[in-house]
């Protein structure tokens, strides 16, 4: 993991449960006699999350009922702290603190991950959008309850990413997203069977997986199509924001994505990768 993430070392579950009590119920011991927790259990990686965002991000209040996608926290806070190097080479090296780095998060989900973690490490300055009603709302709620300045937008146009968004007065030093993988919800339900049967068990329900619905998990097209969308749009936002990015699940869509950055002549393109354990994931970035 990145050298500033908090849980490169693990977790440790002492401390984790004193900041949510509610975690100690789902704890169970590994072969190597560790505590642990069921990562396929929904409740228990919820429980987990309370305390990993009221221990490490100061986060006091985290609620996220169904059907909306719980993400691992190490994962997104990588790519929090790869955006903050990618700023930080216009900084004489140092990542810039403070609220006058505004970040808009594409998709941000009923979960808020990407402005929670953004703002405790680094005091920036989050606007949040997504295209679901009650996405929005239950991201405004834990905004409000931890007094969080998290401003979210309810994006009503589906066919548009930055549009509808990005006002004529904004200005961000950087746009990130985590794009709807799959290409229809056969799709993302075939990926949901695979991950159930990797971890060697059968869901009670197969409709109640790991969490995720659309237009979290599919859009028409995948990742690739979005991306694109984003990529096409962007020009008409290249004066407003410093940075463009997003996530790239799949490594094999990086060759499309470049060509069509070319087509845009952005100043800059870049691809950074990011490694948690033996597990490498990416994100592409371009300028104007």
């Amino acid at each position: 993991m990145h050298v500033r993430n908090k849980h490169r070392q693990g977790y440790d579950f002492a401390q984790l449960c004193i900041a949510n009590p509610a975690l100690k119920q789902y704890l169970i011991t590994n072969p190597r006699g560790e505590d642990t927790i069921d990562f396929a259990d929904r409740a228990a990686i919820i429980a987990l999350n309370q305390a990993l965002l009221c221990c490490d991000y100061g986060v006091k209040f985290w609620q996220l009922p169904e059907p909306f996608l719980c993400p691992p926290v190490p994962g997104r806070a990588d790519y929090i702290h790869a955006l903050a190097d990618l700023l930080a080479d216009d900084n004489q090296g140092t990542p810039p603190t403070g609220k006058q780095v505004r970040c808009l998060d594409i998709g941000t989900g009923a979960n808020l991950i990407y402005p929670l973690i953004g703002q405790a490490e680094y005091g920036w300055q989050f606007t949040g959008s997504d295209i679901n009603p009650m996405a929005v709302s239950v991201a405004q709620t834990i905004a409000k309850a931890n007094g969080l300045g998290i401003k979210i937008k309810q994006q009503k146009d589906e066919r548009a990413i930055f549009r509808g968004v990005i006002s004529a007065k904004d200005y961000y030093q950087l746009t990130l997203c985590n794009p709807p993988f799959h290409e229809s919800e056969q799709a993302a339900q075939a990926g949901t069977a695979r991950k159930w049967r990797n971890l060697g068990k059968v869901p009670q329900n197969a409709k109640l997986n790991f969490g995720g619905h659309a237009p979290e998990l599919w859009c028409p097209g995948g990742e690739l199509a979005f991306i694109k969308t984003m990529i096409e749009e962007s020009q008409m936002f290249a004066e407003q924001v410093g940075w463009f990015t997003s996530l790239v699940s799949k490594k094999d869509n990086l060759a499309a994505l470049k060509k069509a950055l070319q087509a845009v002549k952005p100043s800059d393109i870049r691809v950074i990768e990011m490694q948690q354990g033996q597990k490498v994931s990416r994100f592409i970035a371009w300028r104007f």
